[in-house]
């Protein structure tokens, strides 16, 4: 069937929340030495992985946990426990997170802009899922491309999360296809490979830092583009 819609992921996927080497300039572990290179990309895998529990929790932050993608206020809960976790202090853990959920600091893709136009032009609908707790549409504001997106998905505004069937079955709706006319592309097998279990085809592309991966959002779309 012809393929009329493409569902995209946000973190990893269209945009990256790429470390700046000043946000680590003062922190410190508990001994008072400053964060090495190591640690300074450990950090930021913690604040960014899509899937996978990083740390050892007890009962209360499991529960934040498992529901941070629902919940703002558990979303900030359980991070600012996983960077003190991972050894920031409290009040350098809080500034982190603000990064962390500050449309302003996430670096779109080099070909995000282009492939999210060209689809529109091509008369492609474009929907953006997301297991996340802010809203992420400033961040496509700021480059000029929400007027290419038909419809925006937030777990938070939602009350689901990939890989639930729903969430795909949803924006499928909205979008006004079906699920085997969308293509879902994401940076995760296990969240975003969710959408092959209602129909949808999967394109999975690699989280890498943004000037390390130069097309691969329009090698995805392909022959959808004009």
């Amino acid at each position: 069937m012809t393929l009329r819609a493409v569902l995209f992921d946000f973190s990893g996927t269209l945009f990256r929340l790429e470390e700046d080497p000043s946000w680590y300039a003062d922190l410190t572990d508990a001994d008072g030495a400053p964060f090495d290179l190591a640690a300074q990309a450990e950090i930021m895998r913690r604040m960014t992985a899509p899937t996978g529990q990083i740390v050892q929790l007890d009962a209360e932050y499991q529960h934040a946990w498992d529901n941070r993608d629902l919940d703002p206020e558990l979303h900030r809960k359980v991070y600012v426990e996983v960077l003190r976790s991972s050894g920031v202090q409290d009040g350098e853990a809080d500034g982190l997170y603000e990064r962390l959920i500050d449309p302003d600091y996430w670096t779109e893709y080099p070909d995000t802009a282009e492939v999210l136009r060209r689809l529109h032009t091509s008369g492609v609908k474009v929907g953006v899922i997301s297991n996340i707790a802010f809203d992420i549409r400033p961040a496509f504001e700021r480059i000029g491309v929400t007027q290419y997106v038909d419809e925006f998905l937030l777990s938070y505004l939602e009350g689901v999360i990939k890989p639930d069937p729903k969430i795909f079955l949803r924006a499928c709706e909205r979008l006004g296809v079906e699920p085997s006319e969308a293509l879902m592309v994401g940076d995760s097998e296990e969240a975003d490979g969710g959408a092959a279990a209602v129909g949808c085809q999967v394109a999975i592309v690699e989280p890498t830092p943004t000037a390390q991966r130069r097309d691969a959002l329009l090698t995805a779309a392909g022959d959808l583009l004009r």
